[in-house]
């Protein structure tokens, strides 16, 4: 079936895929295996950060469309109706007009969860991250209380593009005073784990991910743009801390720290691990029945790098990491009730990119700290890559235990 519906179904395929966060070296294989399936074998796609050209056949017109046509990033349950759609599009399951309309209802789906549950969400999701970070009890009981404020912030921002652009900058710098006045009335310590915790959605780890495995795969426009949009992002977020301290005037014997001080047990960041799931379930409207496939990826990662910390030490934990927490996430996908391995793992990158340890090295090399700053960036950075390695190792590593393991009926490769 070659015809304009037929491009223009792929190019909403194409932006929802891109909304959804998936690398474009996957989109426009995806794209390609959609496009044959519907009699178009010759097609071409190229995805780039903010448009998708696609031509049916060499020598006829190719159609250029902003990949924006989905209205920005995707929740989970989004998410996974896309990779509904895809999969029945994999086989021509469904009509070109037929997929257009289901992407259309899925870019206006409303969230599972009313406001006052994903602000919730806001405020378990962020004492999830804080118990990762080895905190105290006063960081973990500040880290709830503004991540609903960050939540409240959020949820009334989305309805403003202007307003979402300067969200990291306000949210920032409201915590961020916010943690200085307690700190300088004796009220709590001035900790950045109680500061970054709070501001970790807005956080690119994924982004930063994608971005080395989009470069990785020799995809140098959209690596280099995520990249980019990654670094600008945790400078804004960083710009607005050190502008509270500024402002609040932050004695100099109350400089924020950052080394772990974890005065609950060494059993907290375990717990984080399912207390993370828990939040972005809520957060982002998970599918229903997923929590627990959720959970599972989580803790697969987390032990993985756990593991990979003891036997390989730092930077190779996160590879260890990412790579057990991809190929469980694609196992996982296999199973009737399993998400999307997209889905599964994306919130795996809050326990496995140093984000937060970016945020953390980029405020302290602002403040001054310029030693302990560029430590905490440069390790931040050999960890970031050494996740995205593990990334792009654990979808042909999971390929071959489907080839493999293929006759059991639950890893099958055409499903990958």
């Amino acid at each position: 079936m070659k015809s304009v519906e037929l491009q223009e179904f792929l190019q909403y395929l194409g932006s929802a895929l891109t909304s959804a966060g998936e690398a474009v070296n996957q989109i426009e294989e995806r794209l390609l295996r959609v496009a044959r399936a519907y009699g178009a074998p010759q097609a071409r796609v190229s995805v780039l950060p903010t448009y998708l050209v696609v031509a049916l056949d060499p020598g006829e017109p190719a159609t250029m469309e902003p990949t924006r046509l989905l209205n920005g990033g995707l929740r989970l349950d989004q998410t996974a109706a896309v990779y509904d759609v895809l999969k029945a599009a994999e086989r021509a399951g469904i009509t070109p007009a037929e997929g257009i309309g289901r992407l259309r209802a899925i870019a206006v789906m409303p969230a599972r969860f009313p406001l006052p549950v994903q602000i919730l969400g806001f405020a378990v999701l962020t004492a999830g991250i804080c118990l990762i970070l080895q905190p105290t009890w006063s960081d973990l009981l500040l880290a709830g209380i503004f991540g609903a404020l960050v939540g409240v912030f959020k949820t009334v921002g989305a309805r403003w593009a202007s307003v979402q652009m300067i969200m990291p900058v306000t949210a920032s710098f409201a915590v961020a005073a916010s943690t200085f006045l307690l700190a300088d009335s004796g009220w709590a310590d001035a900790d950045l784990r109680a500061m970054v915790a709070p501001l970790a959605t807005f956080l690119p780890g994924a982004m930063l991910t994608m971005a080395v495995v989009e470069l990785s795969a020799a995809e140098m426009v959209t690596g280099a743009s995520r990249l980019v949009a990654g670094i600008l992002q945790l400078m804004l977020l960083a710009f607005g801390i050190i502008g509270a301290a500024q402002v609040v005037d932050l004695p100099r014997y109350a400089v924020p720290v950052s080394a772990p001080e974890n005065s609950i047990g060494g059993w907290a960041p375990w717990l984080g691990a399912g207390v993370v799931g828990l939040g972005c379930y809520l957060v982002y409207s998970g599918p229903p029945r997923t929590l627990g496939w959720l959970c599972l990826v989580l803790y697969a990662g987390w032990t993985g790098q756990y593991l990979g910390g003891i036997l390989l030490g730092g930077y190779l934990s996160g590879f260890v990491g990412a790579l057990v927490l991809t190929v469980v996430a694609y196992i996982v996908e296999r199973f009737p009730s399993g998400p999307p391995a997209l889905v599964s793992f994306l919130p795996g990158f809050w326990l496995l990119v140093p984000g937060a340890l970016s945020l953390i090295g980029l405020t302290e090399y602002l403040a001054r700290s310029s030693d302990i700053g560029s430590q905490d960036l440069l390790g931040a950075a050999g960890s970031m890559v050494a996740v995205a390695l593990g990334v792009l190792c654990g979808h042909p590593i999971f390929r071959a235990l489907a080839r493999t393991f293929g006759r059991t009926g639950i890893l099958r490769t055409e499903r990958t």
